[in-house]
């Protein structure tokens, strides 16, 4: 490979949350983390080169994103997903998170409900009981190893609960599905139907797994991207996410206008001037970077796989067909919350999310982030092993 993702950097002292919050957080100090979802690799050469050469300018004033930041925002989503996206559609926020509380409070009142679909990435019920609206859960089901969505419990809650916004992950995280088009265009059809807005996380959409493809939910038809809020960012791609810069795509006129006075109102300018370069950068010139970087994970992912057939079988995979993070099911070993907690934590000292932790559906599993160096994969595992063995 012309690019490094064996060697294993220090990330300790850096003040990362990954590494140096461990105590803090409750875990021991030593820990090794496989949890949050940054990647243990050093970003692409290209784009330190542009931060670097903007850190010799010396300057680090109010920055605003130019045509040529938008162009290669929109060129990268063409070539990759046929999806043709207008300048004037995007509008730039410092996170998704951050974009997923602007929808919920443009698009929603106090006491509405805000449909999910659990086990899901945990912030988006934080999101919605943090500004006082109501959670309405369809959760989705796991049948012979592969979550599939309830259809009739989905359209049941839109009517029920008179839903008006559908905080939707494409790919899915934790689960690692990637949604098939007919999936797509069923969940729209029911939304149109019922009147509920989508505010589509589609963060991960540069990982799908070979085989499987993402379908942009905006481009599958002008009724959906009328209804949509697309949120898209390099920061999983490229591992920038402390440099903060997300592009949220809104083709529809009026739901542009509300989302962007709302944004004003919670007191968001311009962007991090980092981030700014950063993301261009990433998009002009992180392609080749970015396809070594799938051919490695495609690697770890082979490892995990046969490591936990041949060494841990207890332990079950659920394939996953998009993301690096991987969801793992433990409920065979007969663990209670707390005796699998100290099995990972302080038998195996292993700091991975807990399953309960994306909804009680996720009960009996774990979450664990392979976008690391394959020896710390390996350590990982071995701890593992040693741990359910010897207990």
């Amino acid at each position: 490979m012309k690019y490094d993702f064996h060697t294993i950097p220090n990330r300790k002292g850096t003040m990362c949350l990954k590494y140096d919050f461990a105590k803090r957080k409750g875990k021991p100090e030593n820990i090794l983390p496989l949890w949050v979802a940054d990647m243990d690799f050093v970003t692409a050469p290209e784009i330190l080169k542009r931060l670097e050469e903007r850190v010799q300018n010396g300057i680090f004033g109010y920055t605003e994103a130019t045509e040529e930041y938008l162009n290669a925002v929109s060129k990268w989503y063409q070539e990759h997903f046929q999806w043709e996206i207008k300048a004037n559609w995007v509008i730039k926020t410092p996170g998704v998170v951050f974009a997923l509380a602007a929808a919920v409070r443009a698009f929603t009142e106090k006491g509405d409900g805000v449909l999910i679909q659990r086990p899901v990435y945990y912030p988006f019920s934080k999101i919605i009981e943090s500004n006082n609206r109501v959670v309405i859960n369809s959760s989705l089901k796991l049948v012979a190893d592969h979550y599939e969505i309830d259809f009739d419990d989905l359209e049941k809650k839109m009517a029920d609960h008179k839903v008006k916004l559908f905080l939707f992950c494409s790919p899915q995280n934790p689960t690692g599905r990637v949604w098939r088009e007919w999936e797509l265009r069923k969940i729209g059809d029911l939304c149109e139907k019922y009147g509920v807005l989508i505010v589509s996380d589609e963060i991960h959409n540069d990982f799908v797994n070979e085989g499987y493809t993402h379908h942009i939910f905006a481009n599958l038809d002008k009724k959906y991207a009328d209804m949509i809020i697309t949120c898209t960012a390099p920061t999983k791609t490229f591992n920038l996410a402390g440099l903060q810069i997300s592009n949220i795509v809104i083709s529809n006129t009026r739901l542009r206008r509300i989302f962007r006075k709302e944004v004003n109102a919670m007191g968001y300018g311009q962007q991090n001037t980092m981030g700014v370069v950063a993301c261009q950068a990433a998009y002009e010139e992180g392609e080749e970077w970015y396809r070594q970087l799938k051919q490695y994970l495609k690697g770890n992912l082979d490892f995990l796989r046969e490591y936990l057939q041949e060494k841990i079988p207890e332990i079950h995979l659920i394939e996953p067909e998009g993301t690096y993070l991987i969801w793992i099911d433990f409920r065979q070993l007969g663990l209670t919350e707390k005796e699998r907690e100290e099995l990972i934590v302080k038998k195996a000292n292993l700091w991975l999310d807990s399953g309960v932790i994306f909804g009680p559906e996720g009960e009996g599993f774990e979450r664990i982030n392979i976008a690391c160096p394959r020896k710390i994969l390996k350590q990982a595992l071995t701890q593992l092993e040693q741990a359910i063995h010897q207990s």
